[in-house]
């Protein structure tokens, strides 16, 4: 049986709509704003906690969108900002399915197999749509207590 996590990007993780003027960019096929996106939370501490869950056997994947309504070589850009955002923070995970924007989640991981599927996300209308297990609500300020919480 296996145990996995899913985080979101954008609005969970990093702070893209905290960047100035990230709309106008996005719609600009600019990919700065997702460069220059600052951490939500403390990346050494969730990172600690992610670690922590991967001794205990969980799989840790980022299921996130890219911009609305974009060309080929800006979704190739986006994936290319999200992925060195990921690393420059340390983020431990071992998949990353970013994905065209308003696809369902949960299809990225259906077929993985057995066992629990956590989503981690601000959107509450995607937390809703999520049916493989349970959700964490990242718009919640101590997000992180949570999911502290699943350590044995």
């Amino acid at each position: 049986m296996s145990k996995m996590i899913c985080f979101d990007m954008d609005g969970t993780i990093a702070d893209l709509y905290g960047v100035a003027g990230w709309l106008e960019k996005l719609r600009a096929e600019d990919p700065s704003p997702y460069h220059e996106a600052e951490p939500l939370v403390d990346m050494l501490r969730l990172r600690s906690i992610c670690l922590a869950l991967v001794k205990q056997g969980w799989e840790i994947r980022v299921i996130s969108w890219l911009s609305k309504d974009s060309s080929e070589a800006y979704k190739k850009a986006v994936r290319l900002e999200k992925l060195a955002w990921l690393w420059y923070h340390s983020f431990p995970y071992t998949k990353a399915h970013l994905v065209e924007y308003g696809t369902t989640k949960a299809d990225c991981v259906r077929r993985a197999g057995e066992g629990a599927k956590i989503l981690v996300d601000d959107n509450a209308k995607v937390r809703h749509g999520w049916h493989l297990g349970n959700t964490i609500d990242a718009s919640k300020k101590d997000w992180l207590d949570d999911l502290e919480a699943l350590l044995d």
